[in-house]
């Protein structure tokens, strides 16, 4: 009697542990799925967060402002940038940097940000702009 027990429980334990084997592999697979999401969104968190304060980090006592900026290249850029109440005109494009004008600071310089009553007057001048077309469909 002896002989037909370890039998019998050998192959019970083998059938319990073939028929776990793919809950235990689908139980591990998605726990690693979880984790590497996790991972993930710490990432993109922590990269949004660099973002923001990046930004920020400005003082009102910065000696070097960059007032304008714009493209003429790929690579190339002319920059606007003020130092001690004087306005550098610099070509930077191709690892170098060549100023090509100098002039003291305006006493009104340009706004470089929109400001808030001109998102207001787009948002009228869109609003109309949409109702007109309303007008022209029904027609």
């Amino acid at each position: 009697m002896n002989d037909s027990a370890p039998t019998t429980i050998d192959s019970g334990l083998s059938a319990l542990g073939s028929a776990s084997d793919p809950i235990y592999g689908m139980a591990v697979l998605g726990k690693t799925f979880l984790s590497l999401v996790f991972i993930v969104l710490i990432i993109l968190a922590l990269s949004y967060l660099l973002k923001r304060l990046n930004g920020r980090h400005r003082s009102r006592g910065e000696l070097i402002n960059t007032v304008a900026s714009s493209a003429v290249g790929p690579k190339e850029r002319v920059v606007i940038v003020e130092v001690d109440k004087t306005w550098l005109v610099l070509g930077v494009g191709g690892g170098n940097i060549n100023k090509l004008h100098q002039m003291p600071r305006p006493e009104d310089p340009p706004a470089t940000d929109p400001s808030p009553d001109d998102d207001a007057h787009f948002g009228r001048r869109f609003l109309q702009a949409l109702g007109n077309r309303g007008d022209r469909n029904t027609r």
